[in-house]
C-alpha cells in the first residue's frame, strides 16, 4: 500500500479524497494555485505545493508541475478527482515514466474510453447500442451542418474530451449551428486543452442513467448498481439518486451487465462510469463512459455501504477487488444536491465573492455532506461554482426526499447567491416525487426560469405568524434592559405584511432566540434574518419578507408613495462578474431578436448574451478581453 498520495485536484474532491486516504493511513499532499493558498484542501493535506497562477491552464493543467511535485514530495501516487488531468492520458503516462502510480484506469482503457468518439467506435464494434449520429471528429461547420441534416434536429454537439456538461450544446435548428459549435471548441479548449467536437441525435424524453463499474487489475469487474441524474440544467446535472425510480431489476441488470462487458474489452481496472440515455420505453443506449470517479459517487457510497476512493486506491496499488458482484448490495434510497454558487433568480448567472456565512446541516447517519469551503473563504471566478454536495439517505425515496427538504432549510449561506431555494423547490415539486422525470424537467417546469416556489395559504400563514411571535420575541427581550422604553406593549396588535400582502396571524409557538439564523416551528425549520422593519423568511424554496408593524404604523405606511425601479430596459447589463470572450455588434448596427449581442465567461462557462427583440445599437462600452462586475453596462440601445 501507497504510504504517500498526491490529489491532482481542488475543491470538495480533493477534501474527499484526503478523508480516506486519513482514514486508511495515508499521507496526503495537496497542490493549489495562487486562487487556492488558502482553500481548505490545502488545509487538510499532511502536505501542500504551489502551482501556479489561477487560471486551470496555468495550474492544475500543467502535467509538468504535478509531476515535479510528485518528484519534490516523494508522492507514490496521484489520485487525479474529476475534471481537469483525471482523463488525460498524457497525465498517467508523464506519471508512469517517473514510477507514480496513477489512482485511475489504465492508459489504454483512458485512451479507448476517455475519448468520447473513440468510445462510440468501440461501442459499436462490441454490438452495444448507442445513439445515432456521426463517429467521428467534425471538421468543419459545413461538415456538422450535412451530419445534422442527414440524422435530423435535434442534435447534440458536443466535446470529444472531458464532460461535466462543459463543451455540449443542444442545437434545434441549423441558424443556431455555428454559435453551438464555436461556444463548445472555446469551452473545451480552454477547460480540456482539447477542441475537437462531434454531433449525435438528441433523443427525446430522454432519462439520464448511468453505470458505476469497479475493476481490478486481475480482470475482475463489477457492477455498483446505478444512478439517476436526469434533472440537468444546462446539461450539468443538479439532482442525483440512487436507485432509478424508473428502473426494474431486469433492466438494472441488463444496463449493468453491458457496462461489465465494455469495461472488460478495454480491461478497465478501477472506478468508472457508463452513461446511458434511456427513453420512455425503458430502451437504452450507451452515450459514453468516465473514466474516473464521478462527482455524484457519494449516493452509490450511501446505498451499497463502500467506499470508491478506496477501491481506487487498492486497485491502483495492486490489490483484488474483495468483493463479487453477489456481495453488492442496493439498501435504501440516496438523494445529491449540487450546492452551487449561481443565482436561480438571475437565469442561474454565477456569483462570486466570500462567504459571509457558511452553516451546513449537522452530518448524521441520514446526512452527508462533501464540501471544500469554509466560513470566510473566497468563491473564485475561476473554477466550478459548486459549494457542496448534499447528500440524504432513507430507508424509501419518500424518506430520503424528506430528509433532503429538511436539510436544504437547515443549509445557511450568506455572502453570495445560491440556488438551496431552487434544490428544495424540485424537492417539493408533485412531478418529481412522482420520480416521472426526463432531462428536460427543469426546462419545462421552470421554462421562464426560477421566481421562488409560490406561497401558499399555509405557507403564508407559517411566515406571517412566524415573523410576529419573532418580533414578540425580540421585543419582550429588548423591554427587559434597564433604561430603556418598553417597546414590546402594542395596544392595538401587530399587522404583518408579506411582500405588501396583509396576513393574518395567529398564535404560534416556536424555538428560537434573538440572532438565531435558524427557527423550529411546528415541525418545520424556517429560515429567518432581520431586515428594516421586520423579517427575511425561508422554507422548503419560499420565500417571503414580513415587515411588522402597530396598527397606527401600518394604516400611516399605507399612505407611503412607492418606489419606482429604474429603467434599465435600453441597457445590456453584465449579468455576473466575467471576462468578455466577443463583442458580436458595433455602434448603429441594427439587431434582430435572437442575434448574439456579446460573449461572457465566468467560472469555465461561456455565456451568450442575445437581443430579446430588435433593437439599434447606441453606443458599446466593452471589448474583448474586459472584465467587468455584476451589472457592468456592456452596451447601450436607443
Amino acid at each position: 500500500m501507497f504510504q504517500k498520495i498526491l490529489i491532482a485536484n481542488r475543491g470538495e474532491i480533493a477534501c474527499r479524497v484526503i478523508k480516506t486516504a486519513r482514514k486508511m493511513g495515508i499521507e496526503t499532499v495537496a497542490v493549489y494555485s495562487d486562487a487556492d493558498r488558502d482553500a481548505l484542501h490545502v488545509e487538510m493535506a499532511d502536505e501542500a505545493v504551489h502551482i501556479g497562477p489561477a487560471p486551470s491552464a496555468q495550474s492544475y493543467l500543467v502535467i509538468d508541475r504535478i509531476v515535479q511535485a510528485c518528484r519534490d514530495t516523494g508522492a507514490q501516487a496521484v489520485h487525479p478527482g474529476y475534471g481537469f488531468l483525471s482523463e488525460r492520458e498524457a497525465f498517467a503516462e508523464a506519471l508512469a515514466k517517473v514510477g507514480v502510480a496513477f489512482i485511475g484506469p489504465n492508459t489504454r482503457a483512458i485512451a479507448a474510453m476517455g475519448d468520447k468518439i473513440e468510445s462510440k467506435k468501440l461501442a459499436l464494434a462490441a454490438k452495444v447500442n448507442t445513439v445515432p449520429g456521426y463517429v467521428g471528429e467534425i471538421k468543419d461547420a459545413d461538415h456538422a451542418r450535412k451530419i445534422a441534416a442527414d440524422i435530423g434536429y435535434p442534435v447534440m454537439v458536443k466535446a470529444s474530451a472531458g464532460g461535466g456538461g462543459k463543451g455540449l450544446r443542444i442545437v434545434h435548428k441549423e441558424s443556431e449551428l455555428v454559435q453551438a459549435i464555436q461556444s463548445s471548441q472555446n469551452e473545451a479548449k480552454a477547460a480540456f486543452g482539447d477542441d475537437r467536437l462531434f454531433v449525435e441525435k438528441f433523443v427525446t424524453e430522454p432519462r439520464h442513467i448511468e453505470i458505476q463499474v469497479m475493476g481490478d487489475k486481475h480482470g475482475n469487474v463489477v457492477y455498483l448498481n446505478e444512478r439517476e441524474c436526469s434533472i440537468q440544467r444546462r446539461n450539468q446535472k443538479v439532482i442525483e439518486e440512487a436507485p432509478s425510480p424508473f428502473l426494474d431489476a431486469a433492466t438494472r441488470q441488463a444496463m449493468g451487465e453491458q457496462a461489465v462487458m465494455l469495461a472488460k474489452a478495454v480491461g478497465y481496472d478501477s472506478a468508472g462510469t457508463v452513461e446511458f440515455i434511456v427513453d420512455k420505453d425503458r430502451n437504452f443506449y450507451f452515450l459514453e463512459m468516465n473514466t474516473r470517479l464521478q462527482v455524484e459517487h457519494p449516493v452509490t457510497e450511501l446505498t451499497t455501504g463502500l467506499d470508491l476512493v478506496e477501491l481506487m486506491i487498492r486497485s491502483a496499488a495492486g490489490e483484488k477487488l474483495a468483493i463479487a458482484q453477489k456481495d453488492v448490495k442496493l439498501e435504501g434510497w440516496a438523494m445529491e444536491a449540487r450546492v452551487y454558487a449561481e443565482d436561480p433568480y438571475r437565469g442561474f448567472l454565477p456569483s462570486t465573492g466570500r462567504l459571509v456565512r457558511y452553516s451546513p446541516p449537522a452530518e448524521s447517519a441520514t446526512v452527508r455532506n462533501d464540501t471544500g469551503v469554509y466560513e470566510g473563504g473566497e468563491i473564485s471566478m475561476f473554477y466550478d461554482p459548486m459549494i457542496a454536495k448534499l447528500c440524504t439517505w432513507g430507508a424509501t425515496r419518500a424518506e430520503a426526499i424528506a430528509a433532503m427538504e429538511t436539510a436544504l432549510d437547515e443549509f445557511r449561506i450568506e455572502g453570495i447567491r445560491h440556488n438551496i431555494a431552487f434544490l428544495n423547490a424540485i424537492m417539493h415539486h408533485p412531478r418529481f416525487r412522482s420520480g416521472k422525470i426526463t432531462t428536460a424537467f427543469i426546462a419545462e417546469e421552470y421554462p421562464d426560469g426560477f421566481h421562488g416556489r409560490p406561497l401558499d395559504h399555509a405557507a403564508k400563514a407559517l411566515f406571517a405568524s412566524a415573523a410576529a411571535a419573532a418580533t414578540r420575541i425580540r421585543d419582550g427581550r429588548a423591554a427587559k434592559i434597564s433604561g430603556t422604553l418598553n417597546g414590546a406593549h402594542e395596544p392595538d396588535g401587530v399587522v404583518v405584511s408579506l411582500d405588501g400582502e396583509a396576513v393574518e396571524t395567529a398564535p404560534l409557538t416556536v424555538d428560537w432566540r434573538p440572532g438565531d439564523k435558524l427557527m423550529r416551528a411546528g415541525g418545520k425549520v424556517i429560515q429567518i434574518a432581520p431586515v428594516a422593519g421586520g423579517w427575511q423568511l425561508g422554507h422548503g424554496g419560499m420565500h417571503a419578507t414580513a415587515i411588522v408593524r402597530g396598527a397606527r404604523a401600518a394604516a400611516l405606511a399605507g399612505l407611503m408613495p412607492k418606489k419606482v425601479k429604474a429603467d434599465t430596459s435600453k441597457l445590456l447589463l453584465c449579468p455576473m462578474p466575467g471576462l468578455i470572450v466577443s463583442v458580436n455588434v458595433e455602434q448603429g448596427q441594427e439587431v434582430k431578436a435572437g442575434e448574439t449581442l456579446a460573449v461572457v465567461e465566468a467560472m469555465k462557462m461561456e455565456n451568450v448574451l442575445t437581443a430579446d427583440h430588435d433593437v439599434t445599437v447606441k453606443k458599446v462600452n466593452a471589448k474583448k478581453g474586459d472584465s467587468l462586475a455584476l451589472d457592468d453596462v456592456i452596451m447601450e440601445f436607443a
